[in-house]
């Protein structure tokens, strides 16, 4: 049963261009088969979270990520009584602005971008929707709804000043109230994140033996969980074992979610999404015991696996890739495609110059950026 602070298609903000209600499905429901559609999309699934993709074809991208969180997103979603397809569609569109190369690739871009009003992976997914697909014979972007929209931008909290100039530029025609709290289907979006993420780095580090099962008896709640297992199945092989203590883990932290957002929206009391928004605090939120325990988890891969060897002789390399296409773009936008030299040649000034090489850069998959370094800078 959908609750009242849900969001209703029915009573939505709407789009920037108006356009006919489809018969069939809702417009949260259109929202998530554009963003499932778009290429940026498409494009997830050759850009990766921590590892480059040539080194091991197992290890999660940030497609198979962004469908990890949709699906825990949505099981949230139900629990709580909220509209479904609108945490999906904001669950899948979350890390629509990431760069090649993760947050590595990430870092170098916003240091080069500096200057011109550096770079925020959350503003350029908005970009992206708005803007930078470009399909549609009536508009650019995905025309999606104010909700999806709203919970893109404001998935982790309001938005900080300055506003990164990206998000700001779409602001300034569509206002997403950015000093306010998003919808509970945005929030539930952002903790589904921290869920999914949290499992499946402590399974890609196992697999790439950045740490073993021993390390993770030490730490909170993934300990217990092993050890759970272990009482209950002493002769299991290290594969299941893993796969079922890292199943329980997982199950805690949305466990924990949805008790304590529960408890949190009785309290409230809200009557509408409205009120979900000024509440003036998440309302979707990890138990303080909890989350101090994920704090030691993530200390722990930060040190083993984030800053393991491996890993950071990677860093270093995709590193300067960024750092040698940026330049080079700026110098000689001729080596852009034909398409994005058309903006170009309508950039007024450096900045915006530097903003077009931007968003060509950080469209790129880990793949084409290695390729198109290897052919333009050797």
């Amino acid at each position: 049963m959908t609750a009242a602070y849900a969001c209703s298609p029915a009573e939505s903000r709407g789009r920037l261009y108006s356009e006919e209600e489809s018969e069939f499905r809702s417009p949260f429901q259109r929202d998530r088969d554009r963003i499932i559609h778009a290429s940026a999309f498409r494009r997830l699934k050759h850009k990766t979270q921590v590892f480059v993709e040539h080194e091991g074809d197992y290890f999660r991208t940030r497609l198979t990520h962004s469908i990890e969180v949709a699906q825990v997103a949505r099981t949230i979603s139900g629990v709580l009584g909220l509209n479904a397809e609108l945490t999906e569609a904001v669950a899948l569109a979350h890390d629509l602005g990431h760069t090649p190369f993760g947050h590595t690739g990430e870092d170098a871009l916003g240091a080069l971008m500096q200057p011109y009003g550096g770079f925020d992976h959350n503003a350029q997914a908005i970009r992206i929707v708005t803007s930078l697909e470009r399909h549609y014979a009536d508009w650019d972007g995905l025309n999606l709804t104010w909700e999806t929209l709203e919970g893109i931008a404001k998935h982790n909290g309001p938005v900080d000043v300055p506003v990164p100039y990206a998000l700001e530029e779409y602001n300034a025609r569509h206002d997403l109230e950015l000093s306010t709290h998003a919808s509970a289907e945005a929030q539930v979006a952002a903790l589904s994140d921290d869920i999914a993420y949290n499992h499946h780095d402590i399974h890609d580090g196992l697999r790439a033996e950045l740490f073993g099962t021993d390390d993770l008896l030490q730490l909170p709640i993934v300990g217990d969980c092993f050890r759970e297992v272990d009482a209950k199945y002493p002769n299991l092989d290290t594969d299941r074992r893993r796969h079922e203590a890292l199943r329980r883990f997982f199950g805690v932290l949305v466990e924990d979610v949805i008790a304590v957002s529960r408890a949190n929206l009785e309290a409230l009391t809200p009557k509408t999404c409205a009120d979900i928004r000024g509440a003036g605090r998440m309302m979707v939120q990890f138990s303080p015991a909890l989350w101090a325990d994920l704090k030691v988890v993530r200390k722990f891969l930060f040190s083993q696996m984030y800053r393991a060897p491996s890993v950071v002789k990677m860093r270093t390399e995709v590193t300067q890739v960024v750092e040698d296409l940026f330049p080079l773009f700026m110098a000689d936008p001729s080596h852009l495609p034909k398409q994005w030299r058309k903006d170009v040649a309508d950039a007024d000034g450096e900045t915006a110059l530097a903003r077009i090489v931007s968003d060509y850069i950080s469209g790129m998959t880990d793949r084409f950026a290695l390729e198109t370094h290897k052919r333009l800078a050797g």
